[in-house]
């Protein structure tokens, strides 16, 4: 609890996963910021916590919110968890003491072990995270714990700063989500994102280290992601990279995303829309469509 002070695959998955030195930045490459958000600091009693999601055991979360603010993200849930009035994407808070709970969790006679997922419900590589380098500190206790294996689903290239430290984990994988490599769509998106050649450039950083990478495709989005183009375009993005892992997703489309996305559809890709309109009325055989273009593509 917070306290106020604060895989090749060909298939796509039905249900949303229930999941998340800057002198390599490139200005100019920079996604636009979303808006002046100010943090606010709060406290944690918990940093280290138990996970429902299939193939974790544990999950690790040092902010409350994400100024990423991704149209589709599901995570907009947590809005109703904290005492935020603003919409998902427009607040943002971080654990102050979430490094020194995290040691006191794993001191003494713990020999916890497992599969620590790192950005269930937040990107623990967020703007933000280069100025308060809380996950940072947080990995860095890590490194004094073998038993526990560190995943880290991200969208920011950000996480290259900490190379040197995932070298030192005994267990340590990456997993970088990208949507799409059209910058203009990814703008719209997921406007405070890492621009995604970015994270390619991030992923290939990664391996180049010796740190496993893989990429989470998801969700596709109806008319914009999901065409056959634009799986050929991003496949072989990750191909030339040197990725071969590559889980896809379909969108599970929760009432309130769904209305986020149909509002940023009109503004901004009307020509698509008819498409997205056909995948809210019958998902299920648009999933079997999108099935039989991912198993068309060669990777």
């Amino acid at each position: 609890m917070e306290k106020k002070e604060g895989r090749n695959t060909r298939a796509v998955d039905t249900a949303q996963r229930n999941l998340f030195d800057n002198d390599h930045e490139r200005e100019k490459d920079r996604q636009p910021v979303v808006e002046e958000i100010a943090p606010r600091k709060i406290t944690c009693r918990s940093a280290l916590n138990r996970t429902k999601i299939p193939g974790y055991d544990y999950c690790m979360n040092p902010y409350v919110g994400c100024t990423h603010g991704c149209v589709y993200c599901y995570a907009s849930f947590m809005c109703r968890f904290t005492d935020h009035r603003g919409n998902w994407g427009e607040f943002l808070d971080f654990k102050i003491n979430f490094p020194d709970v995290l040691a006191r969790q794993l001191g003494g006679r713990s020999r916890r072990k497992g599969k620590v997922l790192v950005g269930t419900v937040t990107d623990a590589y967020q703007p933000a995270e280069a100025q308060y380098g809380i996950t940072r500190s947080s990995l860095n206790i890590l490194v004094d714990h073998p038993l526990l294996e560190v995943h880290i689903l991200t969208k920011s290239d950000l996480v290259r700063r900490d190379i040197a430290i995932l070298h030192k984990l005994t267990a340590c994988e990456v997993g970088f989500t990208i949507t799409t490599m059209d910058k203009n769509i990814s703008r719209v998106l997921e406007p405070g994102a890492s621009p995604p050649d970015l994270r390619l450039e991030a992923a290939g950083a990664l391996m180049k280290a010796g740190i496993p990478v893989w990429v989470f495709a998801a969700p596709l989005l109806p008319g914009l992601t999901d065409t056959e183009a634009a799986l050929k375009t991003l496949v072989s993005a990750l191909q030339k990279t040197g990725i071969r892992k590559i889980e896809f997703d379909s969108l599970n489309p929760y009432p309130a995303v769904a209305r986020r996305l149909k509002s940023v559809y009109k503004r901004n890709f009307p020509e698509a829309l008819p498409k997205l309109e056909e995948y809210l009325r019958h998902p299920d055989g648009c999933r079997e469509e999108i099935v039989s273009r991912i198993g068309r593509l060669s990777f």
